[in-house]
Protein backbone atom coordinates (compact mmCIF):
# COMPACT_ATOMS: atom_id res chain seq x y z
CA UNK A 1 0.00 0.00 0.00
CA UNK A 2 1.44 3.23 -0.94
CA UNK A 3 2.09 6.01 1.91
CA UNK A 4 -0.49 8.62 0.15
CA UNK A 5 -3.45 5.46 0.26
CA UNK A 6 -2.50 4.39 4.28
CA UNK A 7 -2.76 8.09 5.00
CA UNK A 8 -6.16 8.24 3.47
CA UNK A 9 -7.11 5.33 5.30
CA UNK A 10 -5.77 6.31 8.49
CA UNK A 11 -8.50 9.42 7.87
CA UNK A 12 -10.90 7.74 6.74
CA UNK A 13 -10.60 5.34 9.77
CA UNK A 14 -10.70 8.23 12.35
CA UNK A 15 -13.76 9.58 10.93
CA UNK A 16 -15.74 6.43 10.37
CA UNK A 17 -14.12 3.71 12.43
CA UNK A 18 -17.03 3.31 14.95
CA UNK A 19 -19.26 2.32 11.89
CA UNK A 20 -17.20 -0.71 11.40
CA UNK A 21 -17.63 -4.20 13.39
CA UNK A 22 -15.57 -4.69 16.41
CA UNK A 23 -13.37 -7.43 14.65
CA UNK A 24 -12.96 -4.92 11.51
CA UNK A 25 -11.89 -2.14 14.09
CA UNK A 26 -9.14 -4.61 15.80
CA UNK A 27 -7.16 -5.64 12.74
CA UNK A 28 -7.39 -2.83 11.29
CA UNK A 29 -6.37 -0.93 14.14
CA UNK A 30 -3.44 -3.40 14.46
CA UNK A 31 -2.84 -2.78 10.63
CA UNK A 32 -2.85 0.97 10.14
CA UNK A 33 -2.08 1.90 14.00
CA UNK A 34 0.27 -0.23 15.49
CA UNK A 35 2.19 -0.89 12.16
CA UNK A 36 2.11 -5.06 12.37
CA UNK A 37 2.21 -7.02 9.41
CA UNK A 38 -0.45 -9.39 8.10
CA UNK A 39 1.10 -12.61 9.98
CA UNK A 40 1.85 -10.65 13.57
CA UNK A 41 -2.39 -9.97 13.82
CA UNK A 42 -3.51 -13.76 12.24
CA UNK A 43 -0.24 -14.88 14.89
CA UNK A 44 -2.20 -12.18 17.65
CA UNK A 45 -5.74 -13.14 16.66
CA UNK A 46 -5.79 -16.73 15.99
CA UNK A 47 -6.98 -16.32 12.37
CA UNK A 48 -5.42 -17.01 9.05
CA UNK A 49 -3.16 -14.38 7.30
CA UNK A 50 -5.82 -14.29 4.74
CA UNK A 51 -8.71 -13.65 6.49
CA UNK A 52 -6.53 -10.60 8.35
CA UNK A 53 -6.47 -9.73 4.82
CA UNK A 54 -9.83 -9.91 3.78
CA UNK A 55 -11.40 -8.08 6.86
CA UNK A 56 -8.59 -5.31 6.12
CA UNK A 57 -10.06 -5.31 2.57
CA UNK A 58 -13.56 -5.10 3.47
CA UNK A 59 -13.34 -2.47 6.12
CA UNK A 60 -11.33 -0.28 3.56
CA UNK A 61 -14.19 -0.75 1.22
CA UNK A 62 -16.47 0.16 4.13
CA UNK A 63 -14.96 3.17 4.69
CA UNK A 64 -14.52 4.60 1.49
CA UNK A 65 -18.13 3.73 1.04
CA UNK A 66 -18.91 5.87 3.85
CA UNK A 67 -16.97 8.81 2.69
CA UNK A 68 -18.90 9.13 -0.44
CA UNK A 69 -21.56 9.00 0.58
CA UNK A 70 -21.43 11.41 3.60
CA UNK A 71 -18.51 13.35 2.73
CA UNK A 72 -17.59 14.31 5.90
CA UNK A 73 -13.79 14.17 5.31
CA UNK A 74 -14.09 16.31 1.93
CA UNK A 75 -16.32 18.54 4.71
CA UNK A 76 -13.52 19.01 7.24
CA UNK A 77 -10.59 19.44 4.98
CA UNK A 78 -13.33 22.38 3.68
CA UNK A 79 -13.20 23.89 6.38
CA UNK A 80 -9.24 23.43 7.37
CA UNK A 81 -8.72 25.27 4.33
CA UNK A 82 -11.41 28.17 5.13
CA UNK A 83 -10.01 28.66 8.44
CA UNK A 84 -5.88 28.42 7.65
CA UNK A 85 -7.21 31.29 4.42
CA UNK A 86 -8.52 33.55 7.51
CA UNK A 87 -5.99 32.89 9.38
CA UNK A 88 -3.64 34.29 6.87
CA UNK A 89 -5.77 37.61 6.36
CA UNK A 90 -5.11 38.82 9.74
Amino acid sequence: MRIEENVYLCKLFDAYGELLSNGQKEILSAYLNDDLTLTEIAENLGISRQAARDSISKAEIKLKGFEEKLCFLKKVEKLEKEIESLKQKK
